[in-house]
């Protein structure tokens, strides 16, 4: 009788590790080869569902069989204190709904798991675009910046003027600037006005001190960063089309800084005989950088009216 219970209790657990061998292997048989090869690479959905109901069924024959050869162990169960036989239909159907959970499971799991997957290659894929992106808008502002302020320096030593070297050390201070310290993703606002600082005063030199801006500072422009090269634009739009040797209508230059928000806007009489389609140029590229850089976090105003032109940006920083 002991050798008889032995016996009775190695099958009973030799065939629950078979149970749950099979129900292991449907999972990953439906996890690694089913779903990548039929649905991920083929595309044959009906070729998958045929072979997600083969395998149910020969997962089910093979749990069934191992239950009629063991019925003293698989097919007898106790209710309320009363021994019960299944039958072997009842085991099966309750079989295909286990198989089928298992199978269902492994679904949700591979789905789910892609599904994250793709979203961080997608996040990956963007954040690459996007800096590619920007890397391109920088590269087309520098010679912008730098074509003009040539075609400066140029007019100075056309006419012999002696602040030509001025002129040349002003612009070699500001492309130390954009060549070294505005290739980091933000810098100090501090760096920034100091740059638009050195902007102004090249302009000035090139009209023999004959320019007139007034440039307002207040809050805390030490301590908040901004991304670099994103205001210089509007000021150099200002020098480019607007009238800037009008003492009586200065262009004004205002910048207000807390630990929030950057409040920056100019504001210049125009210059109803500059035509120039191209001024829009660097204007276009930087509202593009606000775009990627502050997305839903800054909010341009452009006011053009007939005697005026306004630009008023705010940043969430």
């Amino acid at each position: 009788m002991m050798g008889s219970e032995k016996r009775t209790m190695k099958d009973y657990f030799l065939s629950y590790f078979v149970f749950g061998i099979v129900n292991v292997s449907v999972f990953y048989i439906n996890y690694i080869f089913l779903i990548p090869s039929l649905i991920k690479k083929r595309k044959k959905y009906w070729l998958y569902v045929l072979s997600f109901i083969l395998l149910i069924v020969v997962a089910t024959l093979v749990k069934t069989v191992i239950a009629v050869l063991n019925p003293e162990e698989m097919l007898r169960y106790t209710f309320d204190g009363k021994s019960h036989n299944m039958s072997v239909n009842n085991f099966a159907i309750n079989t295909v709904f286990i198989i089928g959970f298992f199978l269902v499971s492994s679904c949700i799991i591979k789905f789910t798991i892609d599904w994250f997957a793709s979203e961080r290659i997608q996040r990956n894929l963007e954040s690459e675009r996007r800096e590619m992106e920007l890397q391109f808008l920088k590269s087309q502002l520098n010679p912008h910046f730098l074509f003009n302020s040539l075609n400066n320096i140029y007019s100075l030593a056309y006419q012999k003027s002696d602040k030509t070297a001025d002129a040349i050390m002003k612009l070699s201070e500001i492309m130390r600037y954009m060549i070294y310290e505005s290739n980091t993703p933000t810098v100090a606002l501090s760096k920034e006005v100091d740059y638009l600082t050195s902007y102004i005063e090249l302009q000035k030199i090139r009209f023999k001190d004959g320019a007139y801006i007034e440039l307002t500072l207040n809050g805390e422009i030490d301590n908040q960063k901004i991304v670099p090269l994103m205001l210089i634009s509007f000021v150099e739009n200002a020098f480019k089309h607007g009238v800037v040797t009008d003492p009586a209508e200065p262009v004004k230059i205002n910048i207000i800084a807390n630990q929030k928000i950057l409040h920056f806007s100019v504001l210049n009489k125009k210059n109803q005989q500059n035509k120039d389609a191209q001024g829009g140029v660097g204007l276009t590229n930087v509202e593009r950088r606000l775009q990627l850089v502050y997305p839903d976090r800054y909010k341009l105003n452009v006011v053009n009216s007939a005697t005026h032109y306004t630009c008023e940006l705010m940043i969430d920083i």
